[in-house]
Formats: structure tokens, C-alpha cells, sequence
């Protein structure tokens, strides 16, 4: 603020200058603090008029379009009965002259919560097709080191069957297989293999270890494998558009079935909806009255009828007394 050289103050430099070195922030700027202030009370009455207004109101869905053309959003998805859905999927064929071949699927969406925080894990199953609906073959492989039982297992169309020494093989992934079974003599010398096969790790729960090597085989050569994907979803074929109708119905009721047996009765149904698509058609979403087992209605209809009886009995009493 000083000119040195000229040896003169400024006007009104002496002023300035006599004010105390050490300001509060208020004394020194009189106005930064009711800026402040000013900004924060612009900003609450900004968030209040925000709180104040009302959330848009969304449009409720519409039932039935009436024109041919409409928005798909602006009206619930229908659904369709099973053997309503399977004869609309034959109609889009014809129209649209794709294969007859050409393989079904369904898209299941799961409900996997439980009790609190608790959830069903996913998983993967394995189930035998009243109507196969293809010549493929799962490829088996048997382990054993019996000569009569490895004998056996060949004679029933085993891919590979061996002991002790196929273990090498399988971690360096020479050896791959669809499905893995074995007797219950060499299991304690397969544990190496555990966290290689997860899943497809002999098991009794998974009926693929055990004594009937010609049983497990077939099984596991013609069944149908599915797995659920993103936590919830399970997506797999079940039969091909050319097949009767009652076939496709057949097999589609019994991977659903086999489902729902992963999660226990008294909770809500594991299924929560349930679409039905053919390789080049659009998905269909399903009614399931019907499709799903009725094992919930019959355990509720006995509890009404042990309840009833309970209610009858002191009335029983108090006549016989």
C-alpha cells in the first residue's frame, strides 16, 4: 500500500491502516454473512416446495386394447393358457414360415426368498421327460474300479468308465464328461475332485452315486438338465413346435413341478411367473392356475377339516352330557 519510492501515502490509507490486523469474518465483510444466510433460507424454500409437490400420477394400465395397433405399455401384459399359448405358437410358425423343428422354451422367474434374509441358493436339477424331444445323448462317465461293474457300465452305454487314474485327466481337463457317477466303494478316493466338479460331483442326493450303475445310466443319458441363471431365472428347452400339443404340455408341467420341489410347501410358490416362446416367436406369458402343484390347497383344506372337527367335538360333549 506504501509507495516507497515517492515517500507518500495514498488518501485515506492512514484510515485503513489504523484498523486492528486481527477482524472477525462478520466485522470484515458485513454482508458474507447475510449472503449466507440469505442463500441458505432461498435453499430450504426451494426443498419444501419440492416436498410440497405432489409425485405424478402414473397412469393406470388398461385391460384389453381395442384397435389392432396400440402401445404395448400402456396396457397390462395378457396372459394365456397353457394350451391356449402352445396353439398360438403353431399359428406364428404358419404365419411366418420358420421350421416346424424348431425348439420350445420357457423362461421361469423364481421367488427364492424365505424367512427374514434367508433365500433358496440356486441351483441345477436334473429330470427324466415323459417325450424326449431330441436324439442327443448325455455323455456318461462312470467311476469304478470293479472289473465286473466297469464291465456293466460299457455294456450300458457308458462314455468312460475308470478309477483312481482318470482323477489327473479330469483337473487338466482331458477328459470331460456331462454327467459323473460312481459306486460308493471309490468315493473316499474322489474327493480331489470336488471343487472341480462342484455340481456334477457324485452324490445320493443328486441319484448319481450309488450300487445300480444300469439304473443311474439310463437316467442320466436321456434326462434334461436345467440351471438357474441370474440368481432367479431359468431358461431352457422343452420340447419341439412340431409335437403334439398334450407332449409339450407334458413336459413343460413336469420340469415345473420338479422345480417347485426346491422350495418347501409352506411358503409362497417358488414360480413367480412363467413365459413360453418358440426359437422365432414372441414370448407368452402364462396363467398358472393349473400348472403349478396343488399340494398348498390340500394342506390348507386339512388344516380347515382338523380345525372343524376340533370346533365339533365339545359341541358332541356337551349333548352327550
Amino acid at each position: 500500500a506504501l509507495a516507497p519510492r515517492c515517500g507518500w501515502v495514498l488518501p485515506g490509507l492512514e484510515q485503513r491502516l489504523a484498523v486492528p490486523a486481527v477482524l472477525s469474518p462478520a466485522t470484515a465483510r458485513p454482508y458474507a454473512a447475510a449472503t449466507k444466510t440469505a442463500k441458505k433460507d432461498a435453499k430450504r424454500s426451494r426443498q419444501e416446495k419440492v416436498k410440497e409437490k405432489p409425485p405424478p400420477r402414473r397412469r393406470p394400465l388398461m385391460a384389453k386394447p381395442v384397435d389392432d395397433v396400440y402401445l404395448t405399455w400402456l396396457y397390462r401384459r395378457p396372459s394365456y393358457e397353457l394350451e391356449q399359448a402352445v396353439g398360438m405358437l403353431k399359428k406364428f410358425q404358419q404365419l411366418d414360415f420358420t421350421s416346424p423343428k424348431q425348439f420350445v422354451y420357457i423362461n421361469v422367474y423364481l421367488d427364492m426368498a424365505l424367512q427374514k434374509k434367508k433365500k433358496v441358493d440356486p441351483f441345477s436339477s436334473s429330470v427324466t421327460l415323459p417325450h424326449r424331444f431330441t436324439d442327443e445323448v448325455n455323455k456318461v462317465l462312470v467311476f469304478t474300479e470293479n472289473e465286473q461293474e466297469a464291465a456293466v457300465a460299457r455294456e450300458h452305454g457308458a462314455a468312460i468308465v475308470g478309477g483312481v487314474e482318470l482323477i489327473k485327466w479330469i483337473l487338466e481337463d482331458e477328459i470331460q464328461a456331462d454327467f459323473y457317477v460312481a459306486v460308493p466303494a471309490i468315493v473316499p478316493k474322489l474327493i480331489p475332485l470336488r471343487n472341480k466338479l462342484k455340481r456334477k460331483y457324485p452324490s445320493i442326493r443328486r441319484n448319481s452315486l450309488g450300487s445300480d450303475i444300469p439304473k443311474m445310466l439310463q437316467f442320466f443319458r436321456e434326462c434334461h438338465e436345467y440351471t438357474v441363471e441370474n440368481e432367479n431365472i431359468i431358461k431352457t428347452r422343452i420340447a419341439r413346435l412340431d409335437m403334439p400339443t398334450e407332449h409339450i404340455i407334458a413336459n413343460l408341467k413336469t420340469v415345473i413341478h420338479d422345480i417347485c420341489t426346491f422350495k418347501p410347501s409352506n411358503f409362497d410358490p417358488i414360480v413367480r411367473s412363467l413365459v413360453i416362446r418358440s426359437s422365432t416367436s414372441e414370448g407368452l406369458l402364462l396363467n398358472l392356475d393349473g400348472i403349478l402343484p396343488q399340494v398348498e390347497k390340500v394342506e390348507e383344506e386339512e388344516e380347515k377339516n382338523l380345525v372343524d372337527e376340533d370346533q365339533q367335538k365339545p359341541v358332541q360333549e356337551s349333548f352327550s352330557t
